[in-house]
């Protein structure tokens, strides 16, 4: 043992001090504690020139994940988006030590995938969420997903449904699926806390919402015209938005019948996240309203989402107000 209290050829390295045996071009992760029979063995293998199989792989690491408190904490549709993504991970890469990844390695995964950009930064997404659990339990010590640029996505950008589709909604939209339009438009909400709203978290004049993405505690006042909205729906259930029998309603099937009144009305390509950039850029046109006003209604944490949900319509307001005060 050397005066560091490890074998020779044993370092500690990075902030978090993990064990590699480094010895000319073999450098190996020690996954054993100094002192144990493990590591005896790990140690023993490694001075013969035998490389030590990994115990540790995204495969395992993907199930680690799902097990954990993190994983609990994430919203519903999250999990679901993440579970379609891990699946081809783990079929891609799933015997892999995720302690081996490079930067590299993350960029050919990225551009295997460039016909599908919007895919792709979502597996890049998913990736370096895992990743940065497997930190959280000592797994590996850096995030090589970490930096690697996005993919351009292709096709129109999302932006609000302009007025007349959404007048068009009203026109034509009914019951529950009405009702779900002018709470989504009126609140500037994702549709997985609208859908969680219950008449409980109404005090009569604004809604208190927990979001469920980043569990963010705000509260939304009512506009005038969800409050004789709202003031004009029966409470047939613990949820504002419900089916016939009480039951909740399912992402699925608030999707199916908005999307019904979309293919009516010729609404297609506005989605239903896109009212959320409806109700931010209505904000932002007001006067004398700022990104903080567009942030205490939607709950964005930064100035650059409030950018790019409202940023058009910010900017159209700004420079009418300053035209008009040009002499």
């Amino acid at each position: 043992m050397t005066k560091r209290g490890l074998p020779k050829y044993v370092y500690r390295k990075g902030r978090k001090g993990y064990l590699y045996f480094t010895r000319g071009n073999i450098s190996a992760r020690m996954n054993s504690e100094p002192g144990t029979a493990e590591f005896a063995v790990e140690y023993a293998k490694h001075m013969q020139g035998r490389v030590v199989p990994t115990t540790r792989t995204i495969a395992k690491l993907a199930e680690h994940y799902r097990r954990s408190d993190k994983w609990a904490e994430l919203a519903f549709n999250t999990r679901k988006s993440y579970e379609r993504h891990l699946a081809y991970l783990v079929e891609a890469a799933g015997k892999t030590d995720p302690a081996s990844l490079r930067p590299v390695h993350v960029n050919q995964m990225r551009d295997s995938l460039r016909d599908k950009p919007t895919d792709a930064n979502r597996k890049l997404g998913t990736l370096s969420a895992l990743l940065q659990y497997g930190i959280s339990i000592g797994w590996l010590d850096r995030n090589p997903a970490h930096g690697v640029a996005r993919l351009n996505p292709a096709g129109r950008v999302r932006g609000p449904w302009p007025g007349e589709m959404i007048e068009a909604f009203r026109a034509t939209a009914t019951g529950r699926t009405l009702l779900l339009f002018e709470l989504l438009i009126g609140t500037g909400q994702r549709i997985g806390d609208v859908l969680a709203l219950r008449w409980s978290d109404l005090d009569g004049d604004g809604f208190s919402i927990r979001q469920g993405k980043t569990k963010a505690e705000i509260y939304v006042p009512l506009t005038a015209r969800l409050r004789d909205v709202l003031a004009a729906e029966a409470k047939r259930s613990l949820f504002i938005v419900c089916q016939d029998n009480g039951l909740r309603v399912s992402y699925q099937l608030a999707w199916k019948d908005m999307m019904a009144v979309r293919v009516l009305i010729g609404a297609v390509d506005y989605d239903i996240h896109a009212l959320r950039h409806s109700a931010a850029s209505e904000i932002a046109t007001l006067p004398g309203m700022t990104a903080d006003h567009v942030r205490a209604i939607t709950g964005h944490s930064s100035s650059a989402m409030v950018k790019l949900y409202a940023g058009k319509a910010m900017q159209k307001a700004r420079a009418t107000e300053a035209q008009k005060e040009r002499k």
